[in-house]
This record gives structure tokens, sequence and C-alpha cells, in this order.
């Protein structure tokens, strides 16, 4: 495996390599790994060949592969650094001649055509102490091929003039992590509490899963007063326990509401301030406006199992108090209370109102209507991206609930 100075290494194999060929073809010349703005000094009028690497990107293939000779099964190790390294290969002859630089090229090309795998004895003549020759992949040389387009701007970042140039690619490249392999020791015995292997005769898992939440009268969201319905799979057992678990970005720990009525396939929770469904050592003032995920847990012989996690929106329910047609405030309650930090506006029609005046509880809004004419509007309150329900599907047939509705004149 190699280490970090892998990279060097194969750049001063292929010095050598075309630096060699060279040798044997032209009789002189010399091999650098400059920037190409910087590769030919104005003193430099020999054959030269200029080796840049341009870029360095991880090699997909090897990319959190854990060694397999180095980690066995149980043993967590970290993977490996796997790199493809590209370069750019440009000529310059001599007295700056075309036709030299030209000759000078397809010497290079030739040279890594022959060798597009690098012999360990190359690379260990090269650069011994980088140990990449004893690296378990063998290190590939590609041709790359680019687009007039991508040469132009390869070129123009380093605001030289441009020169006959190929590309390659060196992969891949393995650069072992100086973190230690964690190897716990093999197990035995199994422990007192295993019951073994369970078999069934379906391919259901037996723990508890949540495969739907369902809102009331198909709504878009909940509120406070209504019930919703989690459905899946052995989300009850015989003597267990079972509490939902509501949680919430800006909550240190989920809402956990015991639930005494319960199957194994359908759970109905009430979402209401009354005493009694509640958790010891919860409060109702932790609900607000939002997007929650809900779980399951069952707790039965001190064993606990937790669901998976479903989303709903919870929606603030509104009233509206008061229109002061003089001054052009509205004022509505929302319940649960807006929290400090949440993003509210008012949508009435098609506009949107950012609230004037929030009192301290978080439950009176008041709004400044202003520039809208005359007519009757619906308003919802959308709270970090929740609206408040408008639509009532009660009925046979959705309307429009017409307590959300106000009139304005002029």
């Amino acid at each position: 495996m190699s280490n970090s100075l892998a990279i060097a290494a194969v750049t001063k194999t292929l010095r050598n390599l075309i630096a060699k060929g060279i040798a044997d073809e032209i009789g002189s010349g010399s091999v650098t790994a400059r920037p190409p703005d910087k590769a030919r000094d104005n003193s430099d009028s020999g054959n030269q060949i200029n080796i840049f690497l341009y870029q360095t990107l991880p090699n997909a293939a090897w990319r959190n592969q854990d060694l397999r000779n180095r980690v066995k099964p149980g043993e967590t190790g970290q993977a490996p650094l796997a790199l493809n390294l590209y370069y750019l290969i440009t000529a310059y002859g001599q007295d700056n001649d075309d036709i030299l630089s030209h000759r000078l090229l397809g010497t290079a090309m030739r040279v890594l055509h022959d060798h597009c795998i690098l012999n360990p004895i190359e690379i260990k003549n090269a650069l011994a102490e980088s140990d990449l020759q004893n690296q378990i992949e063998r290190v590939r040389i590609n041709l790359v091929t680019l687009s007039l387009e991508e040469l132009s701007k390869l070129w123009s970042c380093f605001q030289t003039q441009y020169r006959i140039s190929t590309a390659y690619e060196v992969s891949v490249i393995l650069i072992e992590s100086d973190r230690p392999v964690k190897a716990p020791l093999p197990v035995l015995t199994r422990g007192s509490e295993d019951s073994g292997i369970i078999a069934q005769t379906n391919l259901t898992p037996s723990f508890p899963t949540l495969q739907a939440v369902e809102l009331p009268d198909q709504q878009a969201s909940v509120r406070l007063g209504e019930v919703l319905t989690l459905r899946g799979h052995h989300l009850n057992r015989e003597d267990s326990k079972v509490y939902a678990l509501f949680s919430h970005p800006s909550l240190a720990k989920p809402i956990r509401v015991e639930l005494p009525a319960k199957t194994a396939t359908e759970l109905d929770i009430p979402l209401s301030d009354q005493a009694g469904i509640w958790s010891p050592g919860e409060e109702p003032s932790n609900w607000q406006i939002g997007i929650y995920n809900v779980a399951v847990q069952v707790i039965q012989d001190q064993n606990e199992q937790t669901s998976n996690a479903l989303p709903f929106s919870f929606a603030p329910s509104i009233k509206l108090d008061n229109l002061d047609a003089e001054r052009n405030l509205l004022t509505l309650t929302s319940q649960p209370p807006v929290k400090l930090g949440q993003r509210v506006v008012l949508l009435l029609g098609d506009r949107e109102l950012i609230p004037e005046e929030i009192d301290p509880s978080g439950t009176s809004l008041v709004f400044k209507i202003r520039g809208i004419s005359a007519g009757d509007y619906f308003v919802r309150l959308r709270v970090d991206g929740v609206d408040s329900l408008l639509v009532d599907r009660s009925a046979t047939t959705p309307i429009f609930d017409q307590n959300n509705k106000v009139e304005i004149r002029t």
C-alpha cells in the first residue's frame, strides 16, 4: 500500500521513462514538471518535455472500499484515498523548432503507450519510499481526449500561449490512511437473552413499521383537536406500552404521547391539550406549527423497539377577531401560538402581508392592510411554510371555510 509520496512517485516515474525515450531516440533533451506558464524560461533553448499535473480526482471504483488484505469481516478501517491523476504533456523543440517539438511529443506519446501499465521496478527506481510499487492495484496510463474548447480553457488559466499538448490519466493511486483499524474480539457465545433465529411464514418484518399517516378528511395538515391516524404493522404487542414520538427541528427532544387504545395495525392519536394522553413530564405547550416526524415506540418487558418515522404537517387554527377599518388593521388568533423565530405571513387573497405586531404569547397577531381594493377575501396564516386550512373537506363537495373570509371596504 502506498503512502503520501505516491503522487510524486508517479510524476517522477513518468519523467524517467520519457527522459530515457528522448535520450535513446533524439540524443538530448530535458524533462521538467512545471506549470505551463513557467515551463519554458527565456534562457531555455534545448529540447524539452514538460509534465504538468493539472487535476486529481477520486476514483469511483475504489472510493469507500476497505482493503481486503487489511480489514477482515467484523473489523472497521478507514478506506484508502483512491485517486486518478491527470497530466498535461507539452513539447518544446530546440530553438523553438516546431517540427522538432512535434517529434519530441511523438516520442513521449510512444513511450507512454508502450508503458501503459507502470512496472513496479520502474516505480521503485523512481521513488522507493512511496511504496507505490507494493499496492495491490496496478498503475495504468490512459490517453485522454480533450476537445479544443477544453484545451483552450485549460491554457487560458495560465495566461500563456498555447503549445501543442496531450493529456493522460494515471489510475489508480491508493494512499493508505494512518488511522488504525478497529478489530474487536470474536464472539464466542450468544448472550443469555438471545432467542436465536426467528422463522416466519411471510416477508413482513417482525419489528414495528409505519406505512402511512392519515389526516382527517384528506386534509393537507392536521390541527389541534383532530385525530391523527397511523397505519402499519406490529404497532402493538401483548402487555406492551405504546408511545407516539413527535419530533420537530426546533425541539430538543421528541414529544412523547402514551396511547391507551391501540391495535397492531392502526393507532388513533387525538392531538389535544387535554390531560391524560401525555406521558409524565411532558407539557402540551411543546406543540408548535410546522413539519413533524412521527414514529411509534413499543416497550415490552424492558425491550424497546422504535419504528421508522413519517412526516406530516401541523397547521394552525385561526380566528378572525377584529378588522379596524379606520387604521386598516386586521387582528387574528392562532392556535397553537406562534413561537419566537418562526416565519409568519398572512395570505390575503393573492397578497402576502408581514405581521405588524405579535403579542408575547404568540396567540394574537396584527396585520396592516395596505393597498387592498374593496371586496371579500379569504385569508390563510402561513407559519414556516404550513398554511392554515382554508378548504372544508368534511362536506360532500369541498368548499371554502366562510369563517376565514374578511370583507374590506374603502
